[in-house]
């Protein structure tokens, strides 16, 4: 005799696995907010393969999240089922396209929509430090090619999980020193920041930065730079004393947002770097230098201290780079931003690399029946492939 199952019992359940899935969900979003961003770069002939880039990040060091300078569908499908999280950037060419709604859908549609929910692709970057290319029709189609993605986002029901927003370099800034004068550009500032500041808000996505203090450097602040001891800079302003330059950086920007209304709205590192390698005699160029600022880097970002302005705080951050990029054109430190070589080695120790497990060997051992050399899923990964599970039979119910 069949069973019959009430619509209470029916009701019960599917509240039940809904609250299961916001559940994982929201502890892989805390695993994945323990870890670090790169820039994974391809300006090179001698990288090595992308499945491969993607199972050495995964097994081997702490990155659980990477930052593309394009939607590389061959990368795409290489970071399927690790959960290390994706954004991925469209082209400042691109731009003026995504004005168009139904191109912004066509794009979403070729570029994102194959590879989502497998590939854990989290923001969509529309261009790179586009004001600062002084372009104006690249300028004034900013904020509504954003809108668009968006708009085609939601269209797609993926607007939760994925996020717009756009990096931009410290030349946005009219003045940043002390930060508490962080302001704007003029014009700049009511046209275009103060529209893109309330679609990040209203949307929930962060404003993304590339704070560089390399670019900043001076040899009397050397130290300053690399969070090194060093007397620090004092704000007469706020009476506040900075111990880092990233940290006046970061707070000359959230300054300049909150001149406009806009405090709240989360700040990401989207690169910042040191060169281990420059000219002859170039300040502060060094592999000693480099590991210090990246090391340092990481230990502050992650530690909660936050800024002067904005205490007890993390911030998200994306290191620049994952490897030497050897067709980078400039200067020698252009092509010398790598964490790694492209063979994988280490140019530096920061300590993200996990240590190699070695299993005891036995003499004459009991042979085990089941898979050769299993790749091993650390916790990470085994959310999120529970979570593309999940989904998938969410929307089968």
């Amino acid at each position: 005799m069949a069973k019959t199952v009430s619509s209470a019992t029916v009701a019960v359940t599917t509240m039940a696995n809904i609250s299961f899935i916001v559940t994982t969900i929201s502890l892989i979003g805390a695993v994945q907010g323990m870890g670090l961003g790169i820039n994974y770069g391809t300006v090179a002939n001698n990288l090595p393969p992308p499945a491969r880039v993607a199972q050495f990040l995964l097994q081997s060091t702490s990155i659980d999240r990477i930052k593309l300078f394009d939607a590389n569908p061959t990368i795409l499908q290489a970071f399927a089922d690790t959960g290390i999280a994706v954004t991925v950037t469209v082209a400042n060419d691109q731009i003026p396209q995504l004005t168009n709604l139904e191109f912004a859908n066509q794009w979403l549609r070729s570029n994102i929509l194959p590879y989502t929910p497998t590939t854990n692709i989290i923001r969509i970057l529309v261009g790179n430090e586009v004001v600062s290319t002084a372009d104006k029709s690249l300028i004034a189609g900013l904020v509504p090619a954003m809108q668009n993605l968006h708009t085609a986002l939601v269209a797609e029901s993926l607007d939760n999980q994925i996020k717009v927003s756009t990096p931009h370099s410290l030349g946005i800034l009219s003045t940043s020193y002390p930060p508490s004068n962080g302001q704007f550009r003029r014009r700049y500032d009511i046209a275009i920041f103060e529209p893109l500041l309330g679609f990040l808000n209203a949307t929930g996505s962060p404003f993304m930065i590339n704070p560089y203090p390399f670019f900043g450097l001076k040899r009397d602040v050397l130290d300053y730079a690399l969070f090194r001891p060093n007397p620090g800079v004092y704000d007469q302003n706020t009476r506040l004393t900075y111990s880092n330059m990233l940290d006046g950086q970061l707070d000359a920007i959230f300054t300049a947002m909150k001149r406009l209304g806009f405090a709240d709205v989360e700040i990401v590192i989207a690169e910042t770097g040191w060169p281990s390698e420059g000219e002859p005699g170039q300040i502060g160029v060094s592999v000693e230098s480099a590991a210090d600022y990246n090391r340092n880097l990481i230990q502050h970002v992650n530690s909660g201290l936050g800024t002067p302005l904005m205490p007890n705080r993390t911030f998200e951050t994306y290191i620049f780079a994952l490897f030497n990029e050897n067709l980078k054109p400039g200067p020698t430190i252009e092509r010398n931003f790598g964490l790694f070589r492209p063979d994988m080695t280490p140019v530096y120790d920061v300590g993200i690399q996990k240590p190699v497990r070695r299993r005891p060997t036995r003499s004459n051992p009991t042979p085990v029946v089941g898979p050769v050399n299993p790749t091993p899923i650390n916790g990470q990964q085994w959310l999120w492939r529970l979570r593309v599970r999940l989904l998938k039979t969410t929307v089968r119910m």
